[in-house]
C-alpha cells in the first residue's frame, strides 16, 4: 500500500560507506504543479527540482538555515528554482509553467529540452556571512543528472541521483520521488559494483511509488545486496513562508521615490495594491492607506537619516575649528 503523506527516509549501508536518502514527494510535487498550473512537462521539471531540494535540506542543520537551488536554462520552461529548510518544507516555481513541447522518442516528458542548456547554483543560507554558492553546467537538463554532477563537482562526493515525477492523463501528479546516494571514500569496491547494478536494473522511482511500494521496500531494491539499516524519517510537504508582513517588507525595499509614486497611484484610481508570492501564488492587498503609512515610515527614517548627517557634519566642524585654534 502506498504511504500516502510524503516522507523521505533516511539510511546508511552496515559498514557505514554509503548513506541514502529516499522520498516520496507526489503530494508536495502536485501541490506544486497546482499551485502554479504547470502543464505536464513544467509540473516534471519542477517536481523533480522539488524532490532534489527535499534532500538539500534535510542535510542543512541549524533551524533558520535554507538552501535555494537555481536552474538557468535557455529552454521554454525559462529559470526554476526551489527552496528547501531543514524541517522537510519546500517551495518553488518556475517561470513559464504553460509551456508544451513534443515528447522524446521514446514517449518520454522531454524535460532536458525543456530546460535547455545552461546552470544550476545552489545557495546555502546558514544565517551567518555570505551564503555558500556552487554551480555547475548542465549535463542534461533532465535534474537528475544535473544534480549528480553538482555533487561532483562542487562538493566532491560521488554520488547517484534519481528524480521521478508521473503525469496522469489528466495533468496531475499521480506519484512522484526520488533516491540520493553518497558513496564515502573507504566504500569496497565490491559494494559500488553492487550499487551500480542495482541502480542500472532499477525501475523508474515513479513507477515504484505508483506500484505501492513503501520507503522501506523501495530502499531494498536500492540497497539490494548491501546490507543497510534505517536512521531516520522526516516528513515533508509543499509549505512557503511567505506572509503579509514579508510582503509589506517588498513594498518598503522599493525605496521612498518609487513606493510614493504607487502611493500617490492607487489613491488616486481608489485601487490596493496586490501582489502574489512567485512561489505559491498566494495573493497579498494593501491599501492606499497602508501604503500611505509606508511612505510616511520612510520619510521619518530619511529624516532621521538626514539628521544624523548633519549631526555628524556639526561635530566634525566643531572638532575643526578646535584643531585650528591649538
Amino acid at each position: 500500500m502506498t504511504e500516502q503523506q510524503d516522507y523521505c527516509l533516511r539510511g546508511v549501508s552496515e559498514d557505514g560507506s554509503v548513506k541514502l536518502w529516499l522520498a516520496q514527494t507526489t503530494n508536495l510535487c502536485e501541490e506544486g504543479r497546482r499551485r502554479h498550473d504547470a502543464w505536464s512537462v513544467a509540473a516534471a521539471a519542477l517536481g523533480r527540482l522539488l524532490t532534489a531540494g527535499v534532500f538539500f535540506g534535510l542535510n542543512l542543520k541549524g533551524e533558520g538555515d535554507s538552501v535555494t537551488l537555481r536552474v538557468n536554462g535557455d529552454g521554454p520552461l525559462g529559470s526554476l528554482a526551489v527552496v528547501a529548510e531543514p524541517d522537510g518544507a519546500v517551495r518553488g516555481f518556475v517561470a513559464n509553467p504553460q509551456v508544451d513541447i513534443a515528447r522524446r522518442s521514446d514517449s518520454k516528458l522531454d524535460v532536458g529540452g525543456a530546460v535547455g542548456r545552461g546552470t544550476l547554483t545552489v545557495i546555502k543560507d546558514m544565517g551567518f556571512g555570505e551564503p555558500y554558492t556552487g554551480t555547475v553546467d548542465l549535463v542534461s537538463g533532465e535534474i537528475g543528472d544535473d544534480v549528480t554532477q553538482y555533487y561532483l563537482e562542487s562538493e566532491q562526493t560521488p554520488a547517484a541521483v534519481g528524480l521521478g515525477v508521473r503525469i496522469a492523463p489528466g495533468g496531475a501528479v499521480d506519484a512522484a520521488g526520488g533516491f540520493l546516494l553518497q558513496v564515502l571514500p573507504h566504500a569496497d569496491e565490491k559494494v559500488i559494483k553492487q550499487l551500480e547494478f542495482n541502480i542500472s536494473n532499477l525501475l523508474p522511482i515513479s513507477q515504484m511509488v505508483a506500484n505501492g511500494l513503501t520507503l522501506t521496500e523501495m530502499a531494498d531494491e536500492v540497497m539490494l545486496g548491501v546490507p543497510w539499516r534505517e536512521l531516520a524519517r522526516a516528513p515533508l510537504a509543499y509549505r512557503c513562508s511567505c506572509s503579509q508582513e514579508r510582503l509589506r517588507g517588498a513594498l518598503l525595499s522599493l525605496g521612498y521615490k518609487q513606493l510614493k509614486e504607487l502611493w500617490q497611484e492607487k489613491e488616486q484610481a481608489g485601487e490596493q495594491t496586490e501582489l502574489v508570492c512567485r512561489f505559491c501564488g498566494e495573493k497579498y492587498y494593501f491599501t492606499p492607506s497602508e501604503l500611505k503609512e509606508m511612505v510616511e515610515e520612510l520619510d521619518k527614517e530619511r529624516f532621521k537619516r538626514f539628521a544624523a548627517s548633519l549631526q555628524n557634519q556639526i561635530v566634525s566642524a566643531v572638532e575643526q575649528t578646535q584643531e585650528d585654534k591649538n
